[in-house]
């Protein structure tokens, strides 16, 4: 099986490398290090710092919320010293704890970049539609005792693809200038007691997936009408939207760059789901825009007439540069 490769003890790496994080978010602030609590980014840190004897600093695809989790989160950094593939990858998981691990680790190019270079962010919602509440999956779903109408749920959530202004989605207090945001897909399906929606976009504004998630879950238990989720998205304004729904139950699950970068492909995560027989590079769906255009040169860019040239014409950052969901 493909997840079941050698990992070199022979070659010392040098130069930048990827790598794919797993980490359940429960007991962490988010990705990003903070001074004043636990995070993701600097447990993984603190533990490559120890396998190179040196600080080491990552950069990452995505900066989840507290409580989000990831199947997929894709993170480059350039190596201080020289280490072989198996010495990184077991090495750091031996420092990490059991919520974190390193699913896999390789050389990239050096124009490689885990934000800059993404084409595509990918999420599962997953609610626990039973009357009951969850025991074993408690930190991984959301519960809903109401029953829900997938179907009704995903046909409201059409209105959402493709480019608008998300600002009815986004969290009060998100920092991103342009609300605009392009996504690629949304689906709503029922897996027995699961009802998961599966969204893909080129980036997410603050909060904008679980935003999306509490608007979907009032369609689907008959409070809200189909159309309700396209007269939000005409309001632009987050203070006439619905409730954010729970942390818990969001899986970052896939992360797209160009082919030429050949990226390992997995099972699409989280791991309960992996029954379903989706892989990471079944469904890029990558949309064939100016911004898709310019991500696969960065940190080229491409000018008005077509050409590939070295440097941006203006500085600034690009449209939908905002990642965390």
């Amino acid at each position: 099986m493909a997840f079941f490769s050698r990992q070199d003890d022979n070659q010392p790496l040098t130069g930048r490398l990827a790598l794919g994080v797993e980490y359940d978010g429960t007991h962490y602030c988010g990705w990003q290090r903070l001074r004043h609590a636990q995070s993701v980014q600097g447990t993984l840190e603190a533990a490559l710092s120890k396998i190179a004897a040196t600080p080491v600093r990552v950069l990452c695809s995505g900066r989840t919320d507290s409580g989000v989790h990831a199947t997929r989160q894709i993170v480059h950094f350039d190596a201080p010293v020289a280490r072989t593939q198996k010495a990184w990858l077991f090495g750091a998981n031996a420092q990490l704890p059991r919520d974190i691990a390193v699913r896999w680790l390789k050389p990239v190019a050096g124009d490689f970049h885990a934000r800059f270079s993404a084409l595509a962010r990918r999420y599962r919602y997953l609610i626990l539609n039973q009357p009951t509440r969850p025991v074993m999956e408690r930190n991984n779903v959301t519960w809903c005792r109401e029953p829900l109408d997938a179907e009704r749920m995903h046909r409201a959530a059409q209105a959402l693809v493709g480019e608008h202004d998300f600002s009815s989605y986004r969290a009060a207090g998100c920092q991103s200038k342009v609300p605009v945001r392009h996504l690629h897909f949304i689906e709503v399906r029922r897996l027995g007691p699961l009802v998961m929606i599966d969204v893909q976009a080129n980036a997410f504004l603050h909060h904008m997936i679980r935003n999306i998630a509490g608007v979907l879950v009032a369609v689907g238990r008959g409070d809200e009408d189909e159309a309700y989720p396209a007269r939000l998205l005409a309001l632009k304004d987050r203070r006439l939207g619905n409730v954010t729904a729970p942390a818990c139950g969001l899986h970052f699950v896939d992360v797209r760059f160009d082919e030429r970068f050949a990226l390992p492909e997995e099972p699409v995560g989280p791991s309960l789901m992996a029954f379903l027989g989706d892989w990471t590079g079944d469904r890029d769906m990558i949309p064939d825009t100016p911004l898709m255009r310019r991500r696969r040169v960065w940190p080229k860019w491409i000018d008005d007439q077509g050409r590939v040239v070295d440097q941006h014409p203006q500085a600034g950052m690009e449209t939908g540069e905002e990642v965390s969901p």
